[in-house]
């Protein structure tokens, strides 16, 4: 008797195992997913600052010209 809860435990042992590892698997890929996504919109969000922060400037210039100009007569 002794030796069949033997087995079942080594046998517990093994699924866990074997289990356990695809777990681990997955967990890394969803990691490595997570982070090229994380990266991707990060770059996206850094090219529409970029392009806000043109379009701001952009502004800035053709009013401080506006403003000259009116000043200057």
């Amino acid at each position: 008797m002794k030796k069949v809860f033997v087995l079942f435990a080594l046998a517990g042992l093994v699924m866990t195992t074997s289990c356990g590892k695809k777990e681990v698997e997955q967990t890394e890929e969803i990691i490595e997913n997570q982070v090229e996504e994380t990266e991707e919109i990060i770059d996206d969000s850094v090219e529409e600052l970029d392009e806000t922060v043109e379009d701001t400037v952009d502004s800035v210039e053709v009013t401080v010209e506006e403003v000259t100009e009116e000043v200057n007569g």
